[in-house]
């Protein structure tokens, strides 16, 4: 898959975010990969990192973790769990390879997930709403020239714009930037998809949406609004135990985003009003009128507007030129309901 995916793929591109749903198992992550691949995803996305590469003992739990764990630990404990271990990515990269959606992770463990990650051959970067400000990170993944797609949850257009500033100065590959909010769930009133209009109108790149919602609404909104990237959170089941479980979506949800998303760009279709191939075919003749005789009408009679009415199917003349029938003589007797032509008239 040719890793400009803004160039070729379909619109938007859909990144299914597997995150830490795995739970640090390889059979779960695979299973992951396959959900993703079913529901129609470009890409399944996981992410890079040891626990330690991430946060200090001192680090405590967001509030969302808290709630969706049912407890409260240290972000230390909690990570180390939720680590993919280094020699299950040749598997996970390979079975995407084999199911064609491409592989992704998004390097938490800063310069050196972004190491591992380039022995690897990852054809883009993802990079995650809490380092938009890692200018260290940014710094590394720059030096990659590959595409980067930045998220930006948390953070004001000026913070946006500074990222995009150090990445270009720093000679880095294309970019692209993704409306976030960073809750999870993220509650209608905090979605804010004008400002996803806003960033189109005034970052000179492509953006796209991050999506932590539930349901499809904000994903058919933001794709009718021109989003060129969508991402999701996706679980095997919301049921599990971990932090991002209970607000991501399971395989069935995910499919349902995704082909609601895909039908926006059908439904939208052409930007030129003409009639259809179904209209042309069959509904034009059918559902359209042809001018016909009001009444029964003798040889000779001059045609008054009252002599006139418009009724199905409209294989004969439009009405559209009823005045020029206006005054003129028949040249046949006429039975009510009679189609008129041009052909049936004499005079100026």
């Amino acid at each position: 898959m040719n890793p400009l995916f803004f160039k070729h793929a379909k619109k938007p591109f859909v990144i299914a975010e597997a995150g830490v749903n795995h739970n640090g198992k390889l059979d779960m992550a695979l299973q992951l990969i396959d959900a993703a691949a079913n529901a129609g995803a470009d890409a399944v996305k996981f992410q890079t990192f040891k626990a330690e590469q991430v946060v200090t003992e001192k680090g405590e739990m967001a509030s969302y973790q808290k709630k969706n764990i049912g407890k409260a630990t240290s972000q230390l404990e909690m990570l180390r769990k939720l680590e993919l271990r280094e020699e299950f990515y040749v598997p996970l990269i390979r079975h995407a390879k084999k199911r064609k959606i491409l592989f992704l992770s998004t390097p938490h463990g800063g310069r050196q997930s972004i190491d591992f990650l380039e022995t690897l051959g990852v054809p883009m970067y993802k990079i995650g709403s809490g380092d938009i400000t890692n200018f260290i990170l940014l710094s590394r993944v720059a030096k990659t020239k590959k595409p980067i797609i930045l998220s930006s949850g948390m953070a004001t257009l000026e913070e946006i714009k500074s990222a995009i500033r150090f990445l270009r100065i720093s000679h880095s590959g294309p970019i692209r930037v993704l409306h976030c909010t960073t809750n999870y769930p993220c509650p209608s009133h905090e979605v804010n998809l004008r400002a996803m209009v806003t960033m189109m109108k005034t970052l000179d790149i492509p953006v796209g949406y991050s999506d932590h919602t539930v349901g499809s609404q904000a994903a058919i909104m933001a794709t009718m609004l021109g989003a060129q990237i969508y991402e999701c959170h996706f679980t095997l089941d919301t049921l599990l135990p971990g932090p991002d479980h209970a607000a991501s979506a399971d395989p069935k949800e995910l499919k349902s985003r995704i082909d609601a998303i895909r039908n926006v760009e059908i439904i939208l279709g052409s930007s030129k009003k003409i009639p259809t191939t179904s209209e042309k075919q069959s509904m034009i003749t059918t559902v359209r009128k042809s001018i016909v005789a009001f009444r029964d009408l003798p040889k000779g009679s001059v045609l008054t507007e009252e002599d006139l009415e418009a009724k199905r199917p409209g294989d004969g003349l439009s009405p559209v030129y009823f005045q020029k029938l206006i005054g003129k003589k028949i040249k046949r007797s006429l039975k009510k309901d009679e189609q008129i032509q041009m052909k049936d008239v004499v005079g100026k």
